[in-house]
């Protein structure tokens, strides 16, 4: 079997040969959709029994009660306190840089007044409660609990609580670190399907919260399925995807090592390079095949690259863009010279990064915009996690004397169209003249 893929547009089948490659459907595994619903529905019955049960069976960690498994605040300080200074600084440093981007995003109350003194606008507003999910145990991810949680607090979030499971006990020194830079209010010992059902639902310790954000296993990504709707989710997230456009110009080893950088996330990643130079193309595969037996992970870039990567021969960088916007792509690279070009032929991706400096784990840990970001084409629709998730708007509608009379009789004459006479009569009150301003058919 080859190392990667290696399509060319201008081949009769390319078209099939793409979709085949791009198809990715979740499988809902049965075992797990049924186990999901049973511990929600046992959550929101049962509450802090329930989680405390699920706690002890799957993570091996006894509590009689919840506030048992509360981590105080005292040893997140610690945990950042015994920090090596170049860690700490680097952790620090990276949620600066997402702060001060995020800040911009911040959405404001307006209002404008029209002639006759109706005032219109719009009021922006918080979320009162998240909930974070952070893995735990052997799996490490500040970066992403600085993604989710600092956009949080930058909206006005009240509350962010994190819920982390800590199988045998073990905390990760890293997660509750930058669980103390990211401003969390609160930290609580539990994961799994059982935290994001205490989290949506409620219990007698844990308040129910408005929006649950934060990646998960299997479990916690079906239990989000679930609950939404009671609840607010960040997104339904597939596996991650990094493609490069490149024009051939870019070290050859720059861009291999930048398809490993999504590769080796997990089998299902995916890494597709684009290019018309088909002598460039040979030297990245030559150099994926020269660096893949350096990587530590290189098992699992190698079944992504081999099931899902690609080296596609395109005619030129406008198709390349062309076929980008259809790929609709997580993590989107222009490594080209004048990439601002080519990023305005772009009207779907993720995230964006222009020239042959800007390699996607940069954003991935402290450029600033954040990465939790759509997969699996939703970027057609979709947009990246940001404070305006954890806002929301009302409309406000201040209608003046002088303006109900103008109003009401549109109200009124559509109301009475769709044949909704109490609408038609509520607008009618509010004239100076109540008397039906037309006639119903």
């Amino acid at each position: 079997m080859s190392l990667i893929h290696k399509l060319d547009t201008r081949s009769d089948d390319f078209r099939h040969q793409l979709t085949t490659l791009l198809a990715f459907e979740a499988s809902e595994d049965a075992s797990i959709e049924h186990a999901v619903t049973d511990i929600l529905l046992d959550v929101r019955s049962r509450g802090d029994a329930a989680v405390l049960e699920y706690t002890r069976r799957f993570d091996r960690l006894k509590a009689d009660n919840i506030e048992a498994l509360e981590i105080p605040r005292s040893e997140w300080l610690a945990a950042l306190d015994a920090l090596p200074a170049a860690q700490r600084t680097a952790l620090e440093s990276a949620a600066d840089r997402i702060r001060r981007y995020h800040e911009r995003q911040l959405m404001q109350t307006w209002t404008y007044t029209e002639p006759d003194g109706t005032v219109l606008g719009q009021k922006v507003t918080a979320l009162d409660r998240v909930g974070l999910y952070v893995p735990g145990g052997k799996a490490a991810y500040p970066s992403s609990l600085l993604m989710n949680a600092v956009p949080a607090k930058v909206a006005g979030v009240a509350e962010v609580v994190m819920v982390t499971p800590t199988p045998d006990g073990v905390r990760n020194p890293l997660v509750l670190a930058a669980a103390a830079i990211a401003g969390v209010d609160r930290a609580i010992a539990i994961g799994g399907a059982q935290a994001v059902g205490a989290l949506a639902y409620g219990t007698a310790s844990i308040a129910a919260v408005d929006k649950i954000v934060g990646p998960g296993n299997a479990y916690v990504a079906a239990a989000k399925r679930r609950v939404y709707g009671t609840v607010g989710i960040d997104m339904i997230a597939g596996p991650s995807e990094i493609l490069v456009i490149c024009d051939g110009k870019t070290p050859a080893d720059w861009i291999a090592m930048d398809l490993f950088s999504q590769a080796e996330h997990d089998e299902l990643a995916q890494a597709i390079l684009l290019c018309p130079d088909a002598g460039f193309i040979a030297e990245v595969e030559a150099a994926i095949a020269r660096l893949l037996p350096t990587m530590p992970r290189a098992e699992i870039i190698r079944t992504s690259l081999s099931n899902r990567g690609a080296l596609i021969l395109v005619k030129d960088l406008e198709e390349a863009c062309a076929i980008a916007n259809d790929i609709a792509p997580e993590h989107l690279e222009i490594s080209t010279e004048n990439p601002d070009r080519w990023a305005d032929l772009i009207r779907h991706a993720g995230a964006i990064f222009l020239g042959r400096h800007s390699s996607e784990s940069i954003g991935d840990y402290c450029a600033g915009p954040n990465h939790v970001l759509p997969t699996s084409r939703t970027a057609r629709f979709s947009s990246p996690l940001g404070v305006y998730d954890f806002q929301k708007r009302s409309s406000l509608i201040n209608v003046s004397p002088a303006g109900a009379q103008t109003l009401g009789r549109l109200a009124s004459e559509l109301a009475h169209g769709e044949g909704l006479q109490a609408h038609a009569r509520s607008a009618e009150f509010r004239l100076d003249d109540p008397a039906r301003p037309s006639t119903p058919d």
